[in-house]
């Protein structure tokens, strides 16, 4: 069986509002890492068409190509900030284009010394039309940006895939 992969980085900074709510982390289309199955494409299986990735939150969705079993990664690295908490989370259908809102593998950690770099990972069933993202916040007073950023998809298809 043929695992499908997409795999997505950016390496602008990104602005993360200060208002303590959680914020999707956008991908451009351009410098995709890896998408040969077409799981983040400009135009999605919506209709719709991002026309500026850097201010449209479905630029951060990977719409899953068939149903199966997600393996899902991500890397944050963070710019300095004086936060007291980091946050993030992979959710399925954070715009309510399906069947709505649905988050896991949600984490509040407190800053390291040194960088803020971090690194997650967690698996989960997965099914077409509803997109999946990764999702950040932070605690801090004024806005602060992730500088690198990361969103992997590995779908090993189920006989419900197939």
């Amino acid at each position: 069986m043929t695992v499908l992969v997409c795999s997505l980085k950016t390496d602008l900074p990104q602005s993360i509002p200060a208002d303590g709510g959680y914020h999707i982390v956008r991908f451009p289309y351009a410098a995709e890492s890896y998408d040969a199955y077409g799981m983040h494409q400009q135009l999605d299986p919506k209709g719709y068409e991002v026309r500026d990735w850097q201010r449209d939150d479905r630029s951060g969705l990977i719409w899953p190509a068939l149903h199966g079993w997600g393996s899902l990664t991500a890397m944050i690295y963070w710019a300095d900030g004086t936060y007291t908490e980091l946050r993030d989370r992979f959710v399925r259908d954070p715009l309510g284009l399906s069947t709505g809102y649905d988050s896991t593998a949600t984490e509040h950690r407190p800053p390291s010394p040194g960088l803020q770099c971090f690194h997650k990972s967690h698996e989960m069933f997965v099914h077409p039309g509803r997109p999946l993202a990764l999702l950040v916040a932070h605690n801090d007073s004024r806005p602060r940006s992730i500088t690198l950023a990361e969103l992997k998809l590995a779908i090993h298809p189920t006989a419900e895939g197939l």
